[in-house]
Order: structure tokens, then sequence, then C-alpha cells
């Protein structure tokens, strides 16, 4: 018997999200869609049977972005939730710096489309490795009256985002943006209304401020 196991992708996750920074911290919270791309030799049409019936999908994923500031796992971090000054044990948290770097999200299957998933709601950067899938079964994993510790509930928008209009966005990039960025996506201790902030958003790159409870785009290009 063996304490290791080696694990590969099965499949790489197709979107918006170009970088680490401005992507949502947990999955369902923004309704962006994207895509399940299989790899070989895990691209067979027999393996996706009966999935379509599901409305809801478990990914297994890896944390492939990471560079944890000293090379090892820290036994506590910082959550966001918490302003980022209160220390809580990895184990009652969602860090992604963790012993093994595996993430689990929850997203909505819109359809299958020939070997891809397009899925809503991951809170994935664009080429995240993912190990697995498996259905979503609410009668065996949803318990909404279980207590949540120091989380509490969904997070609610915190910020005004204005997108001046003649910025090259279409509807459904604005919509996304703005449901985003609304919750607020800098670090706890981040508040500067000087600073200039980017994210990568369907590979253009999105600045914005915030000042006051305002966060204003002010430009977006490719």
């Amino acid at each position: 018997m063996t304490d290791d196991i080696h694990i590969k992708p099965v499949a790489y996750y197709k979107g918006p999200f170009g970088s680490k920074f401005g992507i949502p911290r947990q999955s369902a919270l923004a309704a962006v869609e994207g895509r399940v791309v299989f790899t070989e030799p895990y691209r067979v049409q027999e393996a996706l049977r009966g999935i379509e019936g599901f409305e809801r999908l478990w990914l297994v994923w890896g944390f492939h972005a990471n560079k944890p500031a000293k090379g090892e796992w820290q036994p506590t971090v910082r959550p966001p939730r918490l302003g980022g000054n209160t220390a809580m044990g990895v184990w009652a948290t969602r860090s992604p710096f963790r012993p093994n770097p595996l993430g689990l999200s929850c997203v909505e299957l819109l359809k299958v489309d020939g070997m891809d998933l397009v899925i809503k709601g991951a809170d994935l950067m664009d080429g995240t490795p993912i190990y697995d899938i498996k259905p979503y079964i609410p009668y065996a994993d949803a318990w909404p009256q279980a207590r949540s510790g120091f989380v509490g509930g969904a997070p609610e928008p915190v910020l005004q985002v204005v997108i001046p209009e003649d910025l090259p966005l279409d509807g459904r990039q604005r919509e996304a943006l703005a449901q985003i960025l609304s919750l607020d996506p800098r670090p706890a201790y981040q508040d500067n209304p000087d600073k200039v902030y980017g994210m990568i958003f369907e590979k253009r790159d999105v600045r914005f401020t915030v000042k006051e409870g305002i966060l204003t785009i002010i430009s977006v290009e490719s």
C-alpha cells in the first residue's frame, strides 16, 4: 500500500478569466460561461453518457497558478471573508494554499456540445486542469440548514459598478463584469482610491478604480 497517488488532468477549463485577480471567490457567484474540454484519452463520447440529465456538476481541479511565498504549506491562512486580518486553520477555509492544491466547485451544466461541457458559474482561471467530474445530487449534496462557521450567508454586492457607455463591451460582458466587480475583488487590505487595478476578462485588460464605494471601469484593451 502506498500513501501517494498520481493524478493527471482529464480536461481543462476554458473561460473568461485570464488571471487570478478578479475571479469570484466561490463558484456560482457570477453567471459567466465556460467550457470543460476533455483531453486524450478521456475525450470519449461514451464517458458522457447520461450526464445531460444532471443540472449541476462537481469539478475537482487544481490551483495550477499558485506560488506559495515559502514554497510550503502553512497551517493557518487569513480568509478574505474576515478582512484578511484573522488567522484560521487551513482546514476551516477554502484557501487555495493547501498541502494538496485541489479545488472543488459546483457548476451549472448548460449543455453537452460535442465532446465539451458548456458550464456556468465556475470560479476557475482559463487553463485550469480538471482532475475529476461528478454529478451533483441534491438529496445527498445539499444541506442548506448546516452551520457554516465564520462564513455565514452568501456575499452581497458591496460596490456600485460604473461602466462608461463608450467602452468596447457588449451587454453580456457588461452584465458579467458588473456582477463580478460588485463583490469587490480587491484584497481586504487594499483601499487606495488612487490605485488602478486590472484583471483579464475574455482576453481583455480591464482597468478600474474604487473610490467611496464606487468602482469605475476606466479602460478595456485587448
